[in-house]
């Protein structure tokens, strides 16, 4: 009999990967929505007025501005309005080379009546650029702009509502009142690139908007988010100040309301005693290696003189992004999550007897003392001084980022803020070149506190409840919350409102985000809390919350806390235990085993109508469960070990997605992975049921804008899919599915064959920047798939080629676990055989196998 404990390690074949010459495939066609032709001749003279009118205002502007002496040249923000329910060629509407620029694009009104505008820069004497599409338009020349000329209905000139891009609930009731905004100035790469970040060209915009903000008596906050394309600052002024002035409005993109952190929850007072804590330190089992990882919480900061934490931290892991300022904890909150992050939820640690092993350590950064810090500084910032101020105290640390903080509103239905793209960005090390990418955990933020509601709707009131900022970034393991907490010994006739195993009633979720355009949100989720109910409403419970280190440890040594920010600590824990484990994992990798190793509760599964056992589920639900709890529970023991019948294979690789050739930027490179396969045992047990999961993770770098809708304009710098060889597949025919270039002609392509039995299919998986399946059927079935290929999709690093990052090359984590959950047989055995008698070829292709 097989002995099937998590007790062996993975496999680890880095760098295996047989790199062939990728092209896209054009065989799925989408059809766009005709536009209505108009009657040239008069739609042209309309526009032309429209234009005329726009000149002699830019005429006028031009004279009253002469006195300002600015670094760049002068120009004009016009805005483009489509005709209701009518795309628009939005792209069209840029030119690079006359410095046209598309600043930025958005929707309003709903099915037949919504209409797209675009605000578009025009620099002095660009005009006649529109004029002259205008002119070829009516005189019906070839290459007229016809499709792009149709759909606009008026051209006219920017104001303040065509650069706000926040829900009009956002804006002050009063608009004399000052308040801080979020400015998004366009700057554009307009010289060659010498590393990212550096642009002389959003110098001199910023100095400009700086100067002229000056004159309005508009307060300009010294710092600075940088993206690509894209400078964000932080204004104090009123909304008739921005109004007020067209040459102030001249580059500003978009304007948003600036975030504000979330309030924390209440810290509920705990009875324990000292002596709990004393013998809790007598089973510590604590490793000394000297690479130990670190766990940085960025929050609060955290009072390291607690002594269930000063063993794994000591004074100079205190630190603060404010110079001389006391970086001890006065909130409680960040010393709740380290607490969390070392020792897990001190309830269950208390509970037992048994010896603790504990392989990470402690540092943190304070940011923050209560909402209202640092209202100058975009959050985004906030968050890289915090990462610099780790990094700069101690290099050489091996950590994970752990945040516990959000905005107090939702995303916008997914869409990329400075905060969540300052994340990505750092995950990436974007403006480091990609040398040291970083693992972050950040919580998903909180649902509201309409208890009622709540009460009256269960877990509809989640999933009406959206994800808060920063949890949308792309390249972070977002966090949500779930609950085992289900028994009460409080007085009173309360039960649990959420059900053991169920989604956790303080968890947000992404069910009413764009699903075209966003990643799956929440990542993963962890133990959040839960809350009581009687027939008068709800109300948060000692019992149904986690234990954790109190802040003030003279009056009690413990307190409750719950919510996605524990659960958040929790996910930080578990990075770490992962880390200890495997100390030389990428952060990617590490992210790709905790989503790869998590899974659904029975009590997720009913959230969609359905039971683990049924066949056949309908891939539409599994995609709404993931909006609802992301990948489920991580499991610790899967994520670091394999089984005599659950083996894992873990693959680090890179691949370049794009070049450049005869002047043409292209797709390049696909790897295809040959894996180590039990062919012969799963032939053998024929009929049995396996499992195969695939993850695939990678970081991108951002590019955010409201243009991202657009192709040209996308978020991402890069993409990557994956896919597997399907039984009838020939191996040189499995590439022709997805890669011109392996095809001979164009007759030359397999045959369309269904491949039903994947969780979630193409459509839904490849979203964001990890991508999970799980296969479900017979062994027979499974015993021909032993190849699996990873290849790009298309990203900004293709269609924005001014900043020349089209040559590089981007790695990836690749990790498939193939499981026989319901047969006694050693297949991990005939993997480590396979590698054995292989090992030739292993060495030639550097499989690096730990066994």
């Amino acid at each position: 009999m097989a002995n099937n404990n998590f007790d062996k390690p993975h496999f680890f074949l880095n760098s295996t990967a047989i790199s062939k010459n990728f092209t896209a495939t054009s065989d799925r066609r989408i059809e766009s929505k005709l536009t209505p032709a108009q009657n040239r001749l008069l739609h042209s003279k309309k526009l032309r007025g429209d234009l005329a009118t726009i000149s002699t205002y830019f005429d006028s502007l031009k004279h009253k501005t002469e006195a300002t002496q600015l670094e760049m040249e002068l120009g004009i923000q016009i805005e483009f309005e489509s005709f209701p329910g009518i795309e628009m060629a939005i792209e069209s509407l840029a030119d690079a080379r006359k410095k046209v620029d598309l600043l930025s694009v958005k929707t309003v009104g709903n099915g037949e009546y919504k209409k797209l505008m675009a605000t578009v820069f025009i620099p002095d004497g660009q005009l006649v650029y529109f004029e002259k599409k205008l002119q070829a338009y009516a005189d019906h020349k070839p290459r007229d702009n016809q499709k792009l000329i149709d759909s606009i209905q008026t051209i006219r000139t920017a104001v303040f509502s065509a650069v706000w891009s926040d829900d009009v609930s956002f804006l002050p009731s009063n608009k004399d009142e000052p308040i801080w905004w979020e400015i998004w100035l366009s700057t554009p790469n307009r010289n060659k690139p010498k590393k990212a970040g550096i642009n002389n060209f959003s110098k001199e915009i910023v100095s400009d908007f700086t100067k002229i903000a000056n004159q309005l008596e508009i307060k300009v906050s010294p710092h600075k988010l940088l993206f690509p394309e894209h400078t964000v600052l932080q204004v104090s002024a009123s909304q008739n100040q921005l109004s007020s002035s067209s040459l102030l409005l001249n580059r500003v993109a978009e304007i948003r309301a600036p975030k504000v952190t979330a309030e924390f929850f209440d810290v509920m007072p705990s009875e324990e005693q000292k002596e709990w804590s004393k013998e809790l330190l007598e089973r510590l089992n604590k490793t000394d290696s000297g690479s130990e990882p670190y766990v940085c919480i960025i929050d609060t900061g955290v009072n390291v003189e607690h002594p269930l934490l000063k063993p794994f931290t000591d004074i100079n892991s205190q630190l603060t992004i404010t110079p001389d300022a006391d970086p001890t904890d006065k909130n409680g909150h960040g010393t709740g999550m380290a607490g969390l992050a070392m020792w897990g939820d001190l309830t269950d640690a208390l509970a037992t007897s048994n010896k603790l092993d504990i392989g990470h350590r402690l540092e943190s950064v304070k940011v923050l003392n209560h909402n209202g810090d640092n209202a100058d500084k975009p959050l985004g910032l906030v968050t890289a001084d915090a990462v610099t101020k780790a990094e700069n105290t101690d290099s050489s640390r091996n950590r994970i980022f752990s945040m516990s903080l959000s905005a107090n509103t939702g995303t916008e239905k997914g869409r990329a803020s400075s905060w969540s793209s300052a994340l990505d960005s750092l995950a990436s090390d974007y403006l480091g070149e990609r040398k040291y990418p970083r693992l972050f955990t950040v919580c998903a933020g909180n649902t509201g506190n309409d208890r009622t509601a709540l009460m009256d709707i269960s877990d509809y009131y989640n999933r009406l409840q959206d994800i808060h900022d920063p949890a949308q970034a792309w390249n972070v393991v977002s966090v949500g919350a779930y609950t085992n907490k289900v028994t009460l010994t409080e007085s009173g006739d309360y039960q649990p409102l959420a059900k053991s195993g169920g989604l956790s009633p303080y968890s947000t979720t992404s069910t009413i985000w764009d699903r075209k355009n966003t990643p799956i949100k929440p990542d993963i989720v962890f133990e959040g809390g839960n809350i009581g109910r009687d027939l008068f409403g709800c109300a948060g419970m000692h019992d149904l919350n986690l234990l954790s280190t109190n802040s003030d440890f003279s009056q009690r040594y413990f307190q409750t806390t719950n919510a996605t920010s524990a659960a958040t600590a929790l996910a930080a824990r578990f990075a770490a235990q992962v880390k200890v484990e495997y100390p030389d994992l990428w952060p990617e990798t590490v992210r790709a085993l905790m989503i790869h190793s998590a899974d659904w509760t029975d009590e997720m599964y009913r959230l969609i109508s359905v039971s683990r056992k049924d066949k056949n589920i309908a891939k539409g639900k599994m995609a709404e469960l993931t909006r609802i709890v992301g990948f489920g529970v991580p499991n610790l023991e899967k994520a670091i070990k394999s089984a005599n019948n659950s083996l894992s294979l873990v693959i680090q690789d890179e691949l370049q997605p794009f070049h450049k050739v005869d002047g043409s930027f292209k797709t390049k490179d696909m790897n295809l992975h040959d894996l180590p396969w039990p062919k012969e045992t799963l032939l053998a047990i024929g009929e049995a049921n396996v499992e195969l999961t695939v993850t695939l993770s990678y970081f991108i770098e951002p590019n955010p804008s409201s243009r991202n809708i657009l192709n040209k304009y996308s978020y991402a710098s890069h993409q990557l899919r994956f896919d597997v060889k399907r039984p009838l597949d020939k191996d040189e025919d499995f590439p022709k599915r997805f890669n011109q270039a392996s095809r001979n002609n164009k007759e030359d392509k397999p045959s369309a064959l269904e491949d039903p039995n994947w969780l979630l299919g193409a459509n839904n998986r490849h979203k964001g920047s990890i991508h999970k399946d799980i296969w479900r059927g017979s062994a027979a079935d499974l015993a021909e798939r032993g190849q699996i290929a990873i290849y790009p999709a298309n990203g900004w690093w293709r269609t924005r080629t001014s900043h020349e990052r089209y040559n590089f090359k981007v790695r990836y984590a690749l990790v498939i676990t193939l499981a026989v959950p319901e047969v006694d047989v050693d297949i991990y055995s005939e993997v480590e055989n396979i590698i054995r008698i292989h090992s030739d070829i292993f060495v030639k292709q550097k499989i690096e196998v730990i066994l």
